[in-house]
């Protein structure tokens, strides 16, 4: 007997079914016509019954493990994954009916199905059918999601009917995700500690600094705490694309592509009612300083809460891992990627030309730009609309930089057409192919002419990680972007200088390294080179000039400079040691970078040489230290302490944050007295573990001279 359905979605037959709604026609379960369909008055309805509308058991605990969605457990919301089964009941005493229908509802789209006797699946549409054993006291039916269906909240109702009559009505909610573990799904993953790593993880590192000088910073997800995932969802729904047509929101939420540009633009608010206001001026009265936030679940539940108000403020960072946040609730893998040395390439010629004065100030004089490192995110999903060969690891970008198709977002750009310059494809293949492939021009100015020029073609994009699927150390994925080899220093590497920045003519040559990774509280130790390459001594004015210097942005001002004479006999080199002490720079750097710049003249042609080395000065880390650490257990307390040592030349005090998701249900604040320097403090603390797994427990010490300070614990939360 055919089967008839009003509209249809989550499979490939929506236009067919809405075309066969106005021209009453009736369907086999195929999908292909048989013949009119005559109109029918509606069956009577037992209105005593129906003005009692029953719920539905929705079988949550059972679910949530079926669907591996029980760290959702905590909202008492039935959350499933899509192109899988999931289970609701009724009473056992239900017995006396023909017929069972089930009404699956998203927003003003739905599909109505029986409820057949015996199992049965279907790739592409829903499918519901009794348990054949059922349980005592209940009358259980199975659901099967087709594997494209909408990410969305969805409506449940039961109707049983007798002699044509309603005798039984109950009805649920439930929201649906995309499912990674289905082979059939477009974001299906092979592996399940790629699964573990990539949706499931609800922390994360976050790398920053310099190429030379790579710093981890820790991040709390977030996407399985209270509200997260209702505020993902919130997002999709405050949507342009869902405020101008709803349905077809609906209908294009089964592909990833479409969500991830979606959320793309969502994550900054520049065309819409988006999450997360940018701000890179340095002032952020009215808000929060980007480098206080520590995870992702606090800005997305105060997102939701304000009545979809931007919360001030973000930079990438922030942008990037709540992008990953809000992908991982969804079921999409994503991933935190940064590329060091990022251009910014205004004009797409691939040059990114900089400025320097003849004292070795660098000058602002362009739009173009290179930022020390600029994090993104990596979804992964098929591409259909591209051909296989551009499935798997796709670039996002919900920083606001450059409009794509007339919106402030950037992607999906696969990473595989960024390698092989596919620059045609969309979206945004270009755009990024530049910011990991630019060449850098570099010019010395000295009374309004160019005195000196080089050429770099490396400087760009020489490392682009992510963190190691299980560990908290650093992936590189340079390889994946580009065919060269990439030069990052490892983060237990004591020192960064088989990274140096030099330049070269065939008369002399410069080059500045670091000595030693800088930290905050030491003396900033480094070398300049300086080799003549001419049978004939010379003489050199040298000119040194440390600038700080926003990730994002030129340098500032001038904070330590040095000017002398150089000599050098014929094809001698010498190396000056150069120290810049805590009581210069300690004051000033904070979370800034140093740009340390080098200009010698030789004092008989007037010929340049320019020699630059920009670096991060490493923060000292907070210690976290756990009582009975072996013996972590679920729903237990267990003590802590962080140890802080000042090696300020000052006193410092400070607020002290601890926060963890699974483990802290809400951000501890502790007040932190004065310390002398090389003084000693320690706060304890306590905390119940909610979830198994492994968790991260995240310290951070906002200091009275502007520094943060920060630190992790991973911690492995067992059963008892």
């Amino acid at each position: 007997m055919a089967t008839t359905r009003k509209i249809f979605f989550g499979g490939r037959n929506f236009g067919v079914w809405a075309w066969a709604l106005r021209h009453r026609w009736r369907y086999q379960s195929n999908g292909m016509p048989t013949k009119a369909w005559p109109r029918q008055s509606k069956p009577k309805e037992r209105v005593q019954l129906v003005s009692s509308m029953r719920q539905l058991d929705l079988e949550i605990e059972e679910n949530l493990q079926r669907h591996r969605t029980d760290a959702f457990a905590h909202s008492q919301t039935l959350v499933v994954r899509r192109g899988a089964v999931f289970r609701v009941s009724l009473p056992r005493t239900l017995r006396l009916f023909d017929a069972l229908t089930v009404k699956i509802t998203l927003g003003r789209l739905y599909v109505r199905i029986p409820v057949n006797p015996s199992p049965s699946r279907h790739l592409s549409r829903w499918v519901a059918f009794r348990d054949p054993e059922g349980g005592p006291g209940k009358l259980s039916v199975f659901i099967w999601s087709p594997v494209s269906a909408s990410v969305g909240r969805y409506a449940l109702r039961i109707s049983a009917f007798a002699r044509q009559e309603l005798t039984f009505r109950a009805s649920g909610k439930f929201i649906l995700l995309c499912n990674p573990w289905c082979r059939a799904d477009s974001v299906f993953l092979p592996h399940e500690d790629q699964r573990e790593e990539y949706v499931q993880n609800d922390s994360s590192l976050l790398f920053m600094g310099t190429a030379t000088n790579i710093v981890s910073r820790p991040w709390s997800m977030d996407q399985f705490e209270p509200d997260v995932l209702e505020a993902c969802l919130d997002l999709l729904d405050v949507s342009p694309e869902h405020q101008r047509n709803e349905k077809l929101d609906y209908l294009h939420r089964k592909d990833p592509v479409y969500i991830s540009r979606v959320v793309s633009a969502m994550i900054n608010c520049q065309d819409d009612r988006g999450v997360l206001q940018g701000n890179w001026s340095g002032d952020f009265s009215g808000g929060v300083n980007a480098s206080s936030w520590t995870g992702s679940g606090e800005i997305l539940t105060s997102w939701a809460r304000s009545g979809f108000h931007p919360v001030k403020y973000g930079q990438c960072w922030v942008f990037a891992a709540v992008m990953c946040t809000v992908m991982r609730a969804l079921g999409i893998p994503c991933r935190v990627v940064t590329n060091f040395n990022s251009a910014h390439d205004t004009n797409g010629n691939l040059v990114i030309e900089e400025f320097y004065s003849e004292m070795g100030v660098k000058l602002k004089s362009t739009k173009d730009s290179i930022w020390n490192f600029h994090v993104w995110v990596e979804c992964w999903m098929t591409r259909r609309d591209l051909g296989g060969d551009m499935d798997g690891w796709q670039v996002l970008d919900p920083t606001p930089q450059e409009r794509s198709r007339g919106v402030f977002c950037c992607g999906p750009a696969p990473v595989r057409a960024i390698k092989e310059r596919r620059v045609h494809l969309p979206y945004d293949v270009s755009f990024v192919y530049a910011e990991v492939n630019a060449d850098v021009y570099t010019a010395v100015v000295s009374g309004g002419r160019v005195v000196s020029r080089s050429v770099d073609t490396q400087r760009v994009g020489p490392v682009i990680c992510t963190k190691e699927i299980g560990f908290p150390r650093i992936h590189d994925v340079t390889a994946d972007y580009k065919n060269v080899k990439s030069q990052y220093c490892s983060l237990s590497s004591s020192r960064s200088d088989s990274s140096t920045a030099s330049r070269s003519s065939d008369k002399m040559s410069a080059a500045l390294t670091l000595d030693e990774t800088p930290v905050s509280g030491g003396v900033l130790r480094l070398t300049l080179k300086v080799v003549n390459r001419q049978r004939a001594a010379k003489t050199l004015k040298v000119h040194l000039n440390a600038q700080t210097k926003e990730y994002n942005h030129s340098p500032g001002e001038t904070f330590w400079e040095k000017h002398g004479i150089l000599r050098l006999g014929p094809l001698e080199a010498k190396s000056l040691k150069l120290r810049i002490f805590p009581t210069e720079y300690e004051d000033l750097v904070g979370d800034d970078l140093v740009n340390l710049a080098a200009v010698l003249e030789d004092a008989a042609t007037r010929e340049h040489v320019l020699a630059v080395q920009e670096f991060h000065v490493t923060a000292p880390e907070l210690v976290v230290e756990l009582e009975d650490e072996d013996k972590v257990a679920l729903k237990r307390e267990h003590g802590a302490r962080v140890v802080f040592v000042n090696p300020f030349s000052h006193p410092v005090s400070g607020v002290l944050s601890v926060s963890g998701a699974g483990l802290l249900p809400a951000r501890l604040v502790f007040r932190m007295l004065p310390l002398r320097p090389g003084g000693s403090g320690e706060q304890r603390f306590t905390f119940v573990p909610a979830r198994v797994g492994q968790k991260m427990l995240q310290v951070s010490l906002m200091l009275s001279n502007k520094t943060t300070v920060r630190g992790f614990k991973m911690v492995s939360v067992e059963h008892l």
